[in-house]
């Protein structure tokens, strides 16, 4: 296998990947939007509720905010100072972009997995349920979410520094002519 072979390979498994996070994502969004409009309509509408309907809603939102990340970042819609990164060239942002992933990204989510990884084993092991009475279970799958979404970013990130283009705007365009 071709170095230019296996770049082509990971930037697919890349995009595969955010392809995949994406939906997971529009369907946690539509599942949450759903499930807060059920709930209420049955509290304020009924009089009735479910704790259970309540703990899936909360875990849709939790899972939307941990892999909406690294899809956002996908989409170079990270932070970025751009009063200061209007004025610079783009070789001096790519440079940026690469020191930042390199030095910041990959450890500090790197650390994230290693950190929460005996907690999460806990988890598992107990197969950690909710913390209410009658709550729904599977907890420990949701718990899953924080150290999978950071080897998603710390994917992307490697990813944004192997595309060929450093602008964020154009790197979509780039990730749609390699494939």
């Amino acid at each position: 296998m071709t170095r230019a072979t296996a770049l082509t390979a990971y930037l697919r498994l890349c995009h595969w990947l955010d392809r995949a996070t994406l939906a997971f994502c529009v369907v946690a969004a539509l599942f949450l939007t759903g499930a807060t409009l059920a709930i209420v309509i049955l509290r304020y509408g009924f009089g009735t509720g479910s704790i259970q309907f309540q703990n899936a809603a909360d875990y849709a939102f939790a899972s939307l905010l941990v892999f909406s990340i690294p899809v956002t970042l996908a989409r170079g819609g990270h932070v970025r100072v751009e009063v200061f990164s209007e004025r610079l060239s783009p070789r001096y942002i790519r440079i940026a972009d690469i020191v930042a992933v390199l030095v910041f990204l990959i450890p500090v989510f790197g650390l994230m997995i290693r950190a929460f990884w005996p907690d999460l084993s806990y988890s598992w092991s107990i197969r950690e349920g909710a913390i209410e009475t009658g709550g729904l279970g599977g907890l420990y799958i949701v718990k899953s979410a924080l150290p999978l979404a950071s080897a998603l970013m710390i994917l992307q990130g490697i990813a944004m520094i192997l595309k060929p283009s450093g602008k964020p705007s154009e790197r979509g365009k780039d990730m749609q002519e390699t494939l």
